[in-house]
């Protein structure tokens, strides 16, 4: 019914608190100390810590106010993700120099896919001298995990934390696996731990002896995901990281047009919707692109890179002057398109590093409308048509159906 393979060999590589290490390069008074990343606000929440802070119980995700009560002694340091989006991408580059074939799973995550290496180096051996290079180059702690799939790679790679490496191979995942907590497989959330610690489940081994229809039945299509999971099943393809990852819209006007305010204003309600759409499926953009198509068909586009972000006031700010270094000729421009690209996983939380609660208010009132009446229920004033566009618009459908 379900197979298993010793073929593949993967690599979970995971950068240790990356958060909290990337400081400690820029400051090196923050070694040793309990430091915690996230807003200075009461309001806002952990976004990492180190293990120091760990120590008194604060966690990722905890509420600021929390955080400091558990841990008086913490030093709270306000996020920076233009440090963190470098140093992400620069242990990119480096993977991407040596591994065959690597997927950004998020900012701190990579799985490279290296079947066929023992071949030639050795496997273990090989992301060894990555993991030392990526160290030495980035001066960065790193942990990873080897073994048949990405469930299972990824499990060890916290089992050898911090800074450490675990090798799993095929025999020895289900007495790896056996022992360790169901709070151990990945996307198990809160929830469903709860419901499997009531009947009694509590370590995976238990939990791969019950029947898969009985989890199924249980907790439906995502019951035998984690079942395959326990079992050490896990088929899923690293996916190659390239630019194809991307998420785009653009619009094509009826006439064309020299109307700047117009297309700034279409531009943006454009990035809105997109950003709404990073949140919705917790995922972060670190390229954006702006294109335009004059008349005369000559299409132009300009690109920058970012800190990895969902956020439409960064967007926005950023499509906004792309547009403004793009259209230099001033002729007349028949469409406009924007797309966000490099896309990896990970929920920027909108409190992280910001200490502004009105704009944190604001994202998640837009966020919730959107989610309960759909994307275009909410937009931002400027992108909103006046009555008189409005009637012309009207006027014109008329006219194309006599």
């Amino acid at each position: 019914m379900f197979n298993n393979t010793k073929d593949r060999t993967i690599v979970h590589l995971d950068l240790d608190s990356f958060f909290v290490s990337a400081e400690r390069l820029i400051n090196s008074k923050l070694i040793g100390l309990p430091v915690v990343i996230g807003g200075n606000s009461d309001r806002g929440v952990v976004s990492s810590c180190s293990y120091e802070a760990r120590k008194f119980g604060v966690k990722s995700g905890m509420p600021m106010k929390l955080a400091r009560r558990l841990c008086n002694e913490a030093v709270v340091v306000r996020g920076d993700m233009e440090l963190y989006s470098k140093y992400s991408r620069l242990v990119t580059d480096i993977i991407a120099d040596s591994a065959p074939l690597y997927e950004k799973a998020s900012i701190d995550e990579h799985y490279l896919d290296i079947s066929g290496m023992d071949r030639f180096f050795g496997s273990l051996k090989w992301s060894q001298e990555l993991r030392q290079r990526i160290i030495k180059e980035s001066g960065l702690p790193i942990s990873f995990g080897l073994s048949v799939n990405k469930t299972v790679a990824k499990i060890a790679t916290g089992e050898s934390k911090p800074n450490g490496e675990l090798q799993i191979p095929y025999d020895g995942v289900k007495p790896f696996l056996s022992p360790l907590s169901i709070k151990k497989i990945p996307m198990l959330g809160p929830q469903t731990f709860q419901l499997l610690r009531s009947m009694g489940i509590s370590n995976i081994e238990t939990l791969r002896r019950i029947p898969p229809e009985m989890i199924e039945q249980l907790l439906g299509k995502n019951g035998l995901v984690i079942w395959k999971k326990a079992n050490g099943i896990d088929n899923n393809p690293v996916q190659s990281y390239s630019e194809q990852k991307s998420i785009s819209s653009e619009r094509t006007f009826e006439k064309d047009s020299t109307d700047i305010r117009k297309m700034r204003a279409i531009l943006i309600g454009m990035v809105g919707r997109l950003a709404f759409e990073l949140r919705k499926q917790q995922k972060l953009s670190g390229v954006i692109s702006v294109k335009i198509r004059y008349s005369n068909f000559d299409t132009h586009s300009l690109q920058q890179r970012i800190p990895y972000t969902a956020l439409d006031h960064v967007l926005i700010k950023t499509a906004t002057e792309l547009f403004d270094k793009l259209y230099q000729r001033r002729m007349l421009i028949r469409l406009v398109g924007v797309r966000f690209s490099q896309l990896i996983q990970g929920q920027q939380q909108l409190d992280l590093f910001d200490d502004i609660p009105e704009r944190i208010d604001l994202y998640q009132a837009m966020d919730k409308i959107r989610l309960r009446f759909g994307k275009n229920s909410v937009f931002r004033a400027v992108s909103i048509k006046t009555p008189e566009e409005k009637a012309k618009i009207e006027e014109k459908k008329k006219e194309d159906a006599v």
